[in-house]
């Protein structure tokens, strides 16, 4: 694509901060005793070990405001950040034995021990700083030695609110850097948003480029010129490496052009906003796309093209690309003009929103008792989150389907038998509210956006969310409603199959938009809404249905939260309101339940009270219930299913694990409020490890019952 300093190494096998805890050997005590080696240990760190006692894996938690996951490094203050395994290293000499000017990308040193988990009470991870810092030396002196010329340093968290211990460790990190590895370039990239007071700071490290997001913070533009150092080159991300629209490069090359008179050309590096790593590769191959949203697209590889476009526009002049932004700019007006954007309908059904529409009938204490009597429930009530295993049989009958192998009917057969077999096991393992298992369900985000106008669907179009978990985003293109019912069908032939309780599952407004390429022609809170008036339209059909239990997903609604805390009332305030539109049509008899994970809670607590879910299942087993604290006291009067084993891991967790588990939770939270679960959806196990884990489970819940022999009510 023209691109001339090649980033290499920002690609990961799982992800990329265990990619650096692994580089400086920060492996904890319990995976070392399995006595493993390279990519064993690797994984074994990341997912556990089947059959492992004692190997739960470390914790996973979103990478900012992505659908990106990282492994969660401990620290206990013994680690002596050794470089054991110098794969940046190995990454340049491999691209540069091919001629490539390669430039080795990792994970920075303060952002590595700011995402870190300290286990020592009372301590920051700064307290390993110089260690951490002498580790980083040494990799930048054998790569210098290697013959790099540059190596670039990811500090995302210099665009969080941050206190002045971690200001600091920038300021005595990167002067010795400097001072120890002289002969090398340090590109220090930031991204996800303006620096604001951080800003200075970076300007002032002894580096020798600061790389800026302009997609998510243009206005930091004119004050990074105005205090450039003169030794300093800005590196300017003007094409969206989060999003899959076309730049407007009319618009970018004007900026570029604006900074290039006040400073020297050679001093300025263009530029994606952020690592490509959140976009699909290639639009290429998507010929089945509509051609018309076709030309308003553009994917990794085409995002380079923009950013050599870009290059040559500012190198040579604007003569020289003349007919490339012309052919843009027609591009960016026939979207903005186009008729498949608009719906006038659903236009008007949102001016006509009123707060009524966002309050159940009656309060939660309320709602609690008739949906005790209703449902008759046990103490500690035991469900799953709502998938169950994607085995590859069903992926291959779904393909056959697709390519027209198996008929339409054929197909609703094979997925009904998926359905019965789901419901068969939890009546056996004695669930106490079941799940249909969502065999129709490709994706928790696609499925329902194939049922929904205002959408549009890759073939190809994968992104990693962690290790070989790939998701294939939807395109979010213009006013969304829905169609029909979308799982009404499905819900009332699981439930003809059994006397329990089945969930009618739903994936709630703020996920599907967080979890789509969405339009940046509108604010995302309209978008927002609209989806949850789809979806409120889906729990109402459901309740007409029969449905006494109907659950809306919202994973991401932490994931969602701006990265500064100034700018998260307004956020909150339109999450929560799309959350309560989608759910407050049913009655208080119904009960709501909602799941999230992998998230920190503590902040965002206060907005999970006010979405009044009536059951809120949460990801827990990872962090031993730490994250359940947060729900102590006062802060939190409804029912919540803290999970008690980790579903991202081929273990299969024993009775006394999970009741230990129960026994922590029983501590923050009474029994008569709590549930029983597992921390995630079971799509992506197998049937083998999930029958034993809920039976397990099951077991912890009867065993716990029998020893607090408390009336739930």
């Amino acid at each position: 694509a023209g691109i001339e300093q090649l980033p290499a190494g920002d690609f990961s096998l799982y992800d990329h901060v265990l990619d650096a805890a692994f580089a400086f050997d920060l492996v904890p005590a319990r995976f070392r005793a399995l006595n493993l080696n390279g990519i064993d240990l690797y994984f074994a760190m990341a997912r556990g070990v089947a059959g492992g006692r004692g190997t739960e894996t470390l914790e996973m938690t979103k990478w900012f405001d992505t659908n990106y996951h990282y492994i969660v490094p401990e620290l206990t203050g013994e680690e002596e950040f050794s470089l054991t395994r110098n794969t940046p290293l190995e990454i340049y000499q491999e691209g540069a034995g091919l001629g490539f000017n390669v430039r080795p990308a990792m994970l920075g040193p303060v952002s590595l021990l700011y995402l870190s988990k300290f286990k020592r009470d009372g301590k920051s991870p700064l307290h390993l700083l110089e260690r951490c810092t002498a580790g980083y030396a040494t990799l930048l002196k054998r790569l210098s030695a290697a013959g790099a010329d540059w190596v670039q340093l990811d500090e995302p968290v210099l665009v969080l609110d941050l206190d002045e211990d971690f200001r600091n460790a920038f300021r005595i990190c990167y002067e010795r850097l400097a001072k120890e590895a002289p002969a090398i370039k340090i590109l220090l990239a930031t991204y996800f948003g303006p620096l604001r007071e951080n800003l200075a700071l970076a300007q002032s490290l002894s580096i020798n480029a600061l790389h800026l997001d302009l997609v998510r913070g243009r206005e930091q533009l004119d004050e990074a010129i105005r205090n450039r150092p003169d030794h300093l080159t800005l590196s300017l991300g003007l094409v969206d490496g989060r999003n899959i629209w076309k730049t407007d490069l009319k618009r970018a090359l004007g900026t570029i052009e604006e900074a290039a008179r006040v400073m020297p050309p050679e001093r300025i590096f263009l530029a994606p906003s952020c690592s490509l790593l959140h976009v699909p590769v290639d639009l290429k191959g998507e010929t089945a796309l509509n051609p018309e949203i076709r030309n308003w697209l553009a994917f990794g590889v085409q995002k380079l093209e923009e950013v050599s476009l870009l290059t040559r526009g500012l190198n040579e002049g604007r003569d020289a690309v003349r007919s490339e932004l012309e052919e843009n700019a027609r591009a960016i007006e026939a979207r903005r003009s186009s008729g498949l954007v608009s719906k006038e309908a659903v236009r008007r059904r949102l001016a006509e929103l009123n707060d009524s529409q966002l309050i159940r009938t009656s309060p939660h204490a309320v709602r609690s008792r008739r949906q005790r009597d209703a449902l008759s429930l046990p103490l500690l009530p035991t469900t799953t989150i709502g998938s169950f295993p994607q085995t590859e049989q069903l992926r291959r009958e779904r393909l056959r389907w697709k390519k027209g192998e198996l008929t339409a009917g054929d197909y609703e057969q094979f997925i009904r038998r998926e359905i019965e077999h789901a419901i068969r096991c939890q009546e056996e393992i004695a669930l106490d509210v079941l799940v249909h298992g969502e065999a129709e369900r490709n994706d928790m985000v696609e499925y329902f956006g194939e049922l929904l106008e205002g959408f549009a669907f890759t073939e190809n179009g994968w992104v990693q969310s962690y290790g070989s978990r790939c998701v294939k985003p939807p395109i979010i293109y213009g006013d969304v409603a829905r169609r029909a019912p979308m799982t009404v069908d499905w819900w009332q032939f699981a439930q003809s199959l059994t006397d329990r309780a089945v969930k009618g599952m739903l994936t709630g407004p703020v996920t599907i938009l967080q979890w789509s390429f969405v339009r940046d022609d509108q604010p995302r809170r309209d978008t927002c809404f609209q989806l949850a008036l789809a979806i409120r339209d889906e729990t109402v059909d459901l309740e007409n249905a029969g449905c006494r239990v109907i659950q809306i997903d919202e994973p991401a609604l932490r994931e969602g939260l701006p990265l500064r805390k100034d700018d998260t009332g307004k956020y909150v305030q339109w999450a929560v309101d799309c959350f309560r539109l989608a759910s407050s049509g049913i009655q208080d008899v119904t009960q709501l339940h909602t799941h999230m994970c992998y998230a920190n809670f503590n902040d965002i607590v206060d907005a999970i009270a006010a979405m009044d879910a009536d059951v809120i299942s949460l990801e827990s087993a990872r962090s031993q219930m730490e994250l359940l604290h947060a729900f102590a006291g006062d802060h939190y009067a409804n029912d919540i299913g803290p999970g008690v084993y980790e579903v991202h891991s081929p273990r299969v967790p024993e009775t006394e694990e999970m009741i230990a588990l129960l026994e922590r939770a029983l501590q923050v939270i009474p029994a008569q409020r709590l549930w029983v679960n597992p921390d995630c959806g079971l799509k992506t196990r197998r049937w083998e490890e999930v029958i034993p884990s809920l039976t397990n489970m099951v077991s912890a819940a009867v065993e716990l019952r029998k020893i607090l022999n408390v009336d739930r009510n």
